[in-house]
């Protein structure tokens, strides 16, 4: 299967998820964002399983043979590519200044950094900023659809899902031979989850219902990401501010 066609397929599998979920929530009497609940459970246990077996043991071993300036190096690498979707959302989302600002970090690092293995750009002072397409959809108005688990990639909306997408065509990655990209995005994900061994850490320890608290963390971030750290008071919040504003008066 070709490029293309994989993408098409991925696109029509995200649509088909997104209508049917949504018939399947009228009858839905739990979490109106999460209308397939019980099967997105059982896809978070069986990806649950898959980092505990596969995932988490090659990430250990990752970060224990790997250098530290060599785990910044490749954790660099990858954000400089990404930073070019991340300047073409800046654009498509009319934020300007950021888009000069994150298209002068691609410059800067991927010259003078090495081809993005330095982060020049952040010791010069040009904040990285997180866009991505799926963020660009929410601006346009297209709303998240259902929660939605799906094997081997984990936790998005429908929305997020045709995001990923067409942040896929803008990374230079995806153009690659078969044999590199396959290699490069597997390296891309050994490298994010042993970023990521702490944090997890954390939640299993924290979570009383692990599979709740990654559903509603994931709507909160991508919230706070949509509205760039500020997201919209909703009525609870905004009568409970209004209470402790008159009580303060």
């Amino acid at each position: 299967m070709n490029n293309k066609t994989s993408i098409a397929t991925w696109l029509s599998l995200s649509v088909a998820a997104w209508i049917w979920a949504g018939i399947v929530g009228c009858a839905s009497h739990g979490d109106p964002r999460d209308p397939i609940e019980p099967f997105n459970r059982s896809m978070q246990k069986f990806n649950d399983t898959l980092d505990d077996y596969v995932m988490k043991p090659i990430a250990q071993g990752y970060r224990w043979v790997t250098p530290d300036f060599v785990d910044d190096g490749v954790s660099n690498f990858f954000n400089n590519l990404g930073d070019i979707a991340v300047t073409v959302n800046d654009l498509l989302q009319f934020k300007f200044a950021h888009g000069g600002q994150d298209a002068a970090r691609l410059v800067v690092n991927t010259t003078v950094g090495a081809g993005g293995l330095i982060d020049v750009a952040s010791r010069l002072g040009l904040e990285r900023h997180e866009e991505d397409f799926g963020q660009t959809l929410a601006v346009w108005g297209v709303p998240n659809g259902p929660y939605l688990v799906l094997p081997f990639l984990g936790p998005m909306t429908p929305r997020d899902a045709v995001g990923n997408v067409a942040d896929g065509f803008l990374n230079p990655i995806s153009y690659t031979v078969l044999p590199a990209r396959v290699g490069l995005y597997g390296l891309k994900t050994v490298d994010l989850r042993a970023d990521n061994l702490k944090a997890t850490e954390v939640l299993d320890e924290a979570a009383l219902d692990r599979y709740s608290f990654i559903r509603n963390a994931y709507f909160q971030r991508r919230e706070y990401l949509v509205y760039d750290g500020e997201p919209p008071l909703r009525e609870e919040e905004f009568e409970e501010f209004e209470k402790e504003l008159e009580e303060s008066e």
